[in-house]
């Protein structure tokens, strides 16, 4: 399996599903966050100069973001494919890793998986979701309620909130995601990388429709076929 990058709006399910495709390919699941605060508790020069920007709450340069990617990606667990979770987010980091996969030696040919999702479906995952700070687990107040009204199932802790996904701070995480990160949509289609897929449907679906999708475009290329575009809401 190659290289996956994940794209979707804020709630859209792309951590849920990255962490199926870990599961199912056997390939690490990069989340951009994740590899920041490795990094940047690193010691390295490189880690101090990220450090320095998270730090000060700066926007992080792309070049800087490439690097930092660019460092992961050589780690001997992206040898035979990974998922990129939270990058490219413009099209510079894109037309970067374009030129990063073209060099030897090659890794497959790179899938994009696009999940689209309503913004009113999106309104009520993202304000209804509650989140366990003891276990990790994650609930919704209208899809997927605990039990107990406000608490875990598995340890009665009480659950929390996200700042992330308070109402005002949704709006801007929409707005910011249509203007910087819609175009990558634009970007991977028009090369032929790019899978269309409905991430409304239940949780398991979606993974199924993903797998099979994934599957097709193995064979088209083994079968020397340029990878097919997958519409949203395939049967």
């Amino acid at each position: 399996m190659g290289p996956i990058v994940l794209l979707g709006v804020p709630g859209a399910g792309k951590g849920t599903q990255a962490k199926r495709l870990a599961q199912r390919y056997r390939i690490p699941h990069l989340s951009t966050g994740d590899i920041f605060r490795e990094m940047a508790h690193s010691g390295s020069e490189l880690g101090a100069r990220l450090w320095t920007d998270m730090r000060q709450g700066n926007l992080v340069p792309d070049e800087l973001v490439c690097a930092v990617v660019a460092e992961r990606l050589a780690k001997d667990d992206c040898r035979h494919g990974y998922i990129l979770d939270g990058f490219p987010r413009t099209v510079p980091q894109a037309e970067w890793l374009a030129r990063f996969l073209a060099q030897p030696p090659s890794q497959g040919p790179l899938i994009v998986i696009y999940l689209t999702v309503g913004y009113n479906d999106l309104y009520r995952r993202l304000l209804g979701r509650r989140s366990c700070p003891k276990c990790g687990r994650i609930y919704n107040e209208f899809t997927q309620p605990p039990r107990q009204a406000g608490l875990c199932d598995l340890d009665q802790t009480p659950l929390v909130q996200r700042k992330d996904d308070e109402a005002a701070v949704i709006r801007e995480r929409l707005s910011a995601y249509e203007q910087q990160t819609l175009p990558l949509v634009e970007f991977f289609r028009g090369r032929g990388r790019l899978l269309e897929l409905s991430g409304a449907e239940p949780v398991d679906r979606v993974s199924e429709r993903i797998f099979a999708a994934l599957e097709a475009n193995r064979l088209a290329a083994a079968a020397d076929d340029p990878p097919r575009e997958a519409e949203a809401g395939q049967s």
